[in-house]
């Protein structure tokens, strides 16, 4: 299984010269394939009233900034934007990008975390429980699938998401439309992935469980009579500047258990050097 490296420059508590100084690096790098930020208004680390960028404007910026590296947002929070809105959004993300975008999305509501809790209040966003949620990402997946892909206006009458006369023009570069990432690891998530995704990505921390979710998403797909082969596994782990071996031993673990995407985060803030180091101390050696 060959595995494909990238890194996450989640956009809290460091200012946008600092980020685009490590994807520029990252850029000339070709062990480093793909690169990401997160989806987050307010701080869920170190200073909840430090500063936070907007996960797609930012995107945008770096799109334009990159020429080589895959892109995304890790993963969008579809409680943030409607699905049809997002849509338009990812694809002049992938206009600009020339083609570059992976597209991320989960289901958003995270009852169990106060700092992202929040974000909904703050923004005056509604928050739903998590049912709520898993119902909404598959038909936020289900419309921007169709606007990215059928060229005749349509209606869409969902519990959630209601349309009338939604087309989307332009359509992605990338044809039949970017790969779609879908973040989470409830049940009902990845019942969701076995339908719509074509990588799934789940935080690292406990491989156990991460393995455990996976054999899951194989029995969904055998339900709906997919292949699971054609879902990439994604796996997001945290990388320790100070201890670069329990970080290499994690990445051969991932590996180990099939999955075949990792995602490296990088903490705050950003050592100079910090893409190459990444390569040479964490990618060659694993």
């Amino acid at each position: 299984m060959t595995v494909h490296f990238g890194i996450m420059t989640a956009q809290q508590q460091v200012a946008y010269p600092d980020i685009l100084r490590v994807w520029a690096e990252a850029d000339t790098i070709p062990e480093i394939r793909h690169a990401w930020v997160f989806d987050h208004l307010m701080p869920i680390g170190g200073d909840p009233a430090g500063p936070v960028l907007e996960g797609w404007t930012l995107l945008s910026a770096l799109a334009a900034s990159t020429r080589r590296l895959r892109l995304g947002v890790l993963v969008t929070s579809n409680r943030f934007r409607p699905p049809a809105m997002l849509a338009k959004l990812a694809t002049t993300v992938d206009h600009v990008s020339g083609g570059r975008l992976d597209f991320g999305i989960g289901a958003g509501s995270r009852p169990g975390h106060p700092l992202a809790r929040r974000e909904y209040d703050g923004y005056g966003l509604p928050y739903h429980d998590a049912a709520h949620a898993v119902a909404g990402l598959a038909e936020a997946c289900a419309v921007i699938r169709r606007l990215w892909t059928e060229d005749e206006p349509f209606d869409f009458d969902g519990e959630q998401v209601k349309l009338t006369g939604a087309v989307g023009n332009p359509k992605p570069v990338q044809r039949p439309h970017p790969p779609i990432m879908i973040g989470g690891r409830a049940a009902s998530t990845l019942r969701v992935v076995a339908e719509h995704a074509d990588l799934w990505n789940i935080p690292g921390g406990d491989l156990e469980d991460a393995t455990e979710r996976s054999a899951l998403l194989d029995r969904y797909c055998a339900e709906i009579g997919r292949d699971p082969a054609e879902i990439t596994r994604s796996i997001y782990l945290p990388v320790s500047y100070e201890r670069p071996g329990e970080t290499r031993a994690a990445i051969a673990e991932a590996a180990g258990a099939g999955f075949g995407h990792i995602v490296l985060g990088l903490a705050d803030p950003y050592p100079v050097g910090v893409a190459r180091w990444v390569a040479d101390e964490l990618i060659t050696t694993a």
